[in-house]
């Protein structure tokens, strides 16, 4: 029987942020990670998507350098950055008034106004839709490690295709509609201890984004 071809692809802020739904300050790591997901078939490709400042601190790159590198080292994982999107934060929605209200730094003083902005990830969604479809003739299963259900249109057509589609997540922050819409759910949550970072015992390995 033909092994089945499994392409990963990764939301790395979503990993990120969702890793605090198993306990605060949780780490986990990325080669441990791999090698729990191939108990169940070797990994055809990974990607790891991410937004970083530019330029990126010397730890950042030294981690992604890690990322990069082969086994037994590392998780022989494929990388590509994206800017940080400004995105204005002087307004919010406040649910119990039913309007909107005014942000305001705590440290602005006089008629200096402070500016106030979010910065958010700009362009990871479509370059996982991208990917998923530019190879579509290269895996049977695509495994996604993200929460945003603006990646249903492409799940929706690929599991049309006949493509198995399987998350890997935290329980937090995974849209619904991506859930039912899955094969299969690795709930990283049920099996944190076999792929936690605790001690670090790999050189260039760490937690940063």
């Amino acid at each position: 029987m033909t092994q089945k071809r499994k392409l990963w692809l990764i939301d790395a802020g979503y990993l990120f942020n969702a890793r605090h739904s198993v306990r605060s300050g949780y780490e986990f790591s990325y080669l441990r990670l791999r090698n729990y997901l191939e108990q169940d078939g070797l990994i055809w490709r990974a990607y790891y998507l991410n937004s970083t400042p530019n330029p990126p601190s010397d730890g950042q790159d030294n981690f992604h350098r890690w990322l990069r590198s082969g086994p037994p080292f590392g998780p022989k994982i494929i990388t590509k950055f994206y800017t940080l999107k400004q995105q204005r934060a002087d307004k919010a929605y406040c649910e119990e008034c039913g309007q909107k209200v005014s942000l305001r730094c705590q440290n602005q003083h006089g008629d200096f106004t402070h500016r106030v902005f979010n910065e958010i990830q700009k362009g990871v969604d479509v370059a996982i839709a991208t990917l998923s479809l530019i190879h579509q003739r290269n895996y049977d299963t695509l495994m996604l490690s993200s929460g945003d259900s603006d990646l249903l249109d492409a799940v929706e057509h690929l599991s049309e295709q006949g493509k198995s589609i399987e998350l890997v997540v935290f329980r937090d922050g995974v849209s619904s509609e991506l859930q039912c819409r899955a094969d299969r759910i690795y709930w990283i949550n049920d099996f944190a201890s076999e792929v936690d970072n605790s001690f670090r015992d790999t050189v260039g390995e760490g937690d940063n984004p």
